[in-house]
Order: C-alpha cells, then sequence, then structure tokens
C-alpha cells in the first residue's frame, strides 16, 4: 500500500476478523440480554424462559413483565454499542455490525416461533435498537478516532 494513498489506518479485506466479530458481538448481545431478562424475570416472580427472548409476543405494554422485557431490550442496545466501541473501533462499521446483529436475531425468532415476527411492537422495538446500538456505537467510537495522535513519544517540550 502507498504510503500517501490518503488513508490513515491501513486496512485489508478479513474474512475470519470480521467473521469471527460478528460470532463475537452476536454471542455479547445474548448473554447480556438473557441477564437483563433474567433480573427482570426475577423482579416479577416469572420463572426464565428462552420464550422471554425469542417469543415477539413477550413484547408488550399490557403487563409489567412485559415492559421489563421491552426495557431489557433498550438497555442492551446501550450495552451493544459498547461492545462496537470495544471489538470494531470504528465508526464505519457500526451500522454493518448492529443490523447484521438484528438480521441474525430476526431470522432466530423467526426460527423459533415458526413463522414470521408479525407484531408491530416487535418492529419498532428492533428498529429503535438497532438505531440506538449504531448510533451510540458510532459515536464512541469517532471519540476515540479523532482525539489527538501523539507525533513523538518523547516529552512535550516548551518552545
Amino acid at each position: 500500500m502507498n504510503a500517501m494513498s490518503g488513508h490513515f489506518r491501513y486496512t485489508q479485506w478479513d474474512p475470519q476478523l470480521i467473521i469471527s466479530q460478528i460470532i463475537t458481538i452476536q454471542s455479547l448481545f445474548y448473554t447480556s440480554l438473557g441477564v437483563l431478562i433474567y433480573v427482570s424475570d426475577c423482579l416479577t416472580g416469572h420463572s426464565p424462559q428462552l420464550s422471554h427472548i425469542f417469543n415477539y409476543q413477550e413484547l408488550t405494554f399490557k403487563s409489567g413483565h412485559g415492559r421489563l422485557i421491552i426495557l431489557s431490550y433498550l438497555v442492551n442496545a446501550l450495552f451493544g454499542a459498547l461492545v462496537l466501541w470495544h471489538l470494531v473501533q470504528r465508526a464505519k462499521p457500526c451500522l454493518d455490525f448492529s443490523v447484521t446483529t438484528h438480521l441474525i436475531h430476526l431470522l432466530i425468532c423467526w426460527t423459533f416461533n415458526g413463522h414470521f415476527p408479525s407484531s408491530m411492537w416487535w418492529w419498532v422495538l428492533n428498529i429503535m435498537c438497532v438505531t440506538i446500538t449504531c448510533v451510540c456505537g458510532e459515536y464512541l467510537c469517532l471519540k476515540t478516532e479523532l482525539k489527538s495522535i501523539p507525533l513523538t513519544l518523547s516529552q512535550k517540550a516548551d518552545v
């Protein structure tokens, strides 16, 4: 790569890195969501079940438990932004990783329920979560990318 090509960082297509990032982000997505929903189950006296993560009928404003599950998804979106900031470290691919995580979640929910999610609230919630994860992740990554870059390793000299 030419040193003067106009790129700040050297980037190369690395499918192995991208796939490992997707797997890690997805694993952390479900781990944190599972912990948050487990806490909401304990608070409301419900027994923990996978359906609380994958069944779109659980997402309802009609019950306190449903509202806590919705809140769990929203808090998990913020956690997802921290994961993007830590693992991806670049603002540009945050949208790709956010959408990929939720598309995989859509496919798993579809498989778990046996039919395509038809609840408007499931779609609204997941679009909100993608948006929160992406925007907050991009913000955190941009803050890191825009930090001053030291030009020397020595102590700052007064001129």
